[in-house]
């Protein structure tokens, strides 16, 4: 994402790992944990079959992008459903939302959401995610949305409640200063015009506190801990670490910047950390 989820300009080769060793080492009934939140992790750029082995040890779910992240030409975590699925893995599916600025009024923010809610179920069907699955759609734009804007989201949300699958939002968690003293989150806005629409939400809020930084507590921090008390999930620490907001993070973070599960030794695969209520966000591990 072009302002959360930042990406490696290189992608590290992939090295096979026998799908047996993934059906030996995942732990039975996952998602029926007494936990109450889990870790997981989401990056732009697929991190290769050999990634998944080490970035177990830490997290329970993924990121999946049905569509190239902002910023991005290509998507390289397609076709790679199955193997992250054996691998042990909970789902956060996403797909790039638009900018504001490519809308000329209303209807237009309808019709492009339209065309992007199509994109994505023939995405999601494509890589084999159930009906019931929710994706996320990735909003980069802080503060209080435009109209058009919220015509977009309710299209989108409601093509793909037709098609059998369910809407979710990334979106800012931050306070957003407004004229007259006024702060709003990108949360509550959208929540506050989606009419009788329930989204899934996926906040972002790497500002400590609440965030606890890049750090991999045994026990997950619960997403309303993010300061939205209705979130699902909620990413608190990105790569590389936003000087402007994470300044007060406590030690963590790698002097390059980046943040690194504690079990990648080599520092190989930059990431931003998650916790969810649910060891498979999406609801898409599903057979």
């Amino acid at each position: 994402m072009k302002l959360s989820f930042v990406t490696s300009s290189v992608l590290l080769a992939a090295t096979a790992i026998p799908l047996a060793f993934f059906a030996r080492s995942q732990p039975p009934q996952l998602a029926l944990s007494p936990r109450t939140a889990y870790l997981g992790f989401d990056r732009d750029v697929y991190p290769g079959d050999a990634a998944f082995q080490t970035l177990r040890k830490n997290f329970a779910f993924t990121g999946y992008w049905l569509s190239p992240p902002p910023g991005e030409k290509n998507n390289t975590w397609l076709a790679h459903r199955d193997f992250v699925r054996s691998a042990g893995f909970g789902f956060l599916v996403l797909y790039n939302g638009r900018d504001g600025n490519e809308f000329k009024n209303e209807s237009d923010a309808s019709a492009k959401a339209q065309f992007d809610a199509s994109s994505t179920i023939a995405a999601a069907k494509k890589e084999s995610f159930p009906a019931g699955t929710i994706v996320f759609l990735d909003i980069e734009e802080g503060g209080r949305l435009s109209s058009a804007y919220h015509a977009y989201l309710r299209t989108w949300f409601d093509d793909l409640a037709r098609s059998g699958y369910r809407a979710g939002v990334y979106c800012s968690g931050l306070p957003a200063k407004e004229p007259g003293g006024v702060t709003i989150l990108t949360a509550d806005d959208i929540r506050a015009n989606a009419g009788n629409r329930n989204f899934a939400f996926f906040v972002y809020n790497d500002a400590c506190p609440p965030s606890p930084g890049c750090a991999f507590p045994e026990k997950a921090p619960s997403p309303t801990a993010s300061g939205v008390s209705y979130a699902q999930a909620w990413q608190f620490a990105q790569s590389p670490r936003r000087k402007q907001f994470a300044v007060h993070c406590p030690p963590g973070y790698h002097p390059n910047g980046n943040c690194y599960s504690p079990a990648d030794s080599s520092a190989a695969w930059e990431l931003d950390v998650d916790t969810s209520t649910s060891a498979d966000p999406s609801n898409g591990a599903r057979p």
